[in-house]
């Protein structure tokens, strides 16, 4: 259901970013944006990784600095077919963890010192193989999708609102006038609102094969509980909201975003699915 969910929010882009291209007179400006939009995340989706990583002083590690973490990885990594990921600890308090990389095979995870201090090591595995399936599951890639046709959409609407103002089209033309200028006004909002709904959207995925992958489900429902207390209690201050989709859970404070625009679901319906699952 959830891959059926994303398929739809990635088709209901399209199909905004094709009515936009419309609204400014054919399809050389749609292609125009596309291609300035998938150049921008292009270069993000081979780069991101270092960035983030050094963006919060992420410090790799190896198995005999860290033996038991670093092993509980390799031992997911076999579980579930996939290459063994560079593994990076977080100097900061505020406990959470993530995933990045353009493939399974360059993959990292990453964790915070404060998460290892609070969760057990059952708790950490569920963590662990959450965000490994975001590696299998090809999350990183899907984000990026999900990015490079919201980007489009973002320049597109820019074109019809500039249009409008010097008097690009007359409002007697198809797609002109006021129906264009409103359609470029709700169109960004549509797809980043779409955009954060494909995040929820693998959220879930990610904590269902992650539970199917470590096989504790309740181990996982656990640690996400301590994490949303604890995090609420220490949020992460360096965290950007352009990077809080990465993290298991919201680094940023609960006043920081509404629910609406949160890039995580519900913590209570999460915990409720996964302890479903242990059932």
């Amino acid at each position: 259901m959830n891959r059926f969910k994303t398929a739809v929010l990635l088709t209901t882009l399209t199909l905004i970013m094709v009515a936009l291209g419309s609204a400014i007179g054919g399809r050389g400006g749609m292609y125009f944006a596309f291609f300035i939009a998938c150049a921008m995340n292009l270069f993000s989706y081979w780069f991101s990784d270092k960035i983030v990583l050094r963006m919060y002083g992420a410090q790799e590690i190896t198995e005999a600095e860290n033996p038991a973490f670093y092993g509980m990885i390799r031992r997911l990594a076999v579980q579930g077919g996939l290459p063994m990921p560079r593994v990076y600890i977080i100097p900061s308090e505020s406990p959470n963890a993530f995933a990045t990389g353009r493939n399974p095979e360059h993959a990292a995870v990453a964790a915070t010192e404060g998460i290892l201090r609070i969760l057990t090591p059952e708790e950490m595995e569920g963590v662990m193989a959450h965000e490994l399936s975001h590696v299998a599951n090809r999350d990183i890639l899907i984000s990026s999708i999900a990015a490079t046709i919201a980007g489009a959409i973002s320049m597109l609407a820019n074109m019809v609102q500039w249009a409008a103002i010097f008097g690009g089209r007359r409002d007697d033309e198809e797609g002109g006038g006021w129906g264009g200028l409103a359609l470029a006004i709700i169109a960004p909002i549509a797809a980043m609102l779409i955009q954060l709904a494909v995040s929820r959207s693998r959220e879930y995925l990610a904590d269902e094969s992650g539970a199917r992958l470590c096989g504790k489900p309740r181990s996982l429902a656990s640690a996400l509980r301590k994490l949303d207390q604890a995090s609420r209690a220490l949020p992460m201050y360096e965290a950007r909201p352009a990077t809080a989709h990465m993290f298991i859970v919201n680094p940023l404070s609960a006043g920081m975003l509404m629910q609406l625009f949160s890039t995580h679901p519900p913590m209570e319906e999460r915990i409720a699915r996964l302890e479903q699952m242990g059932h």
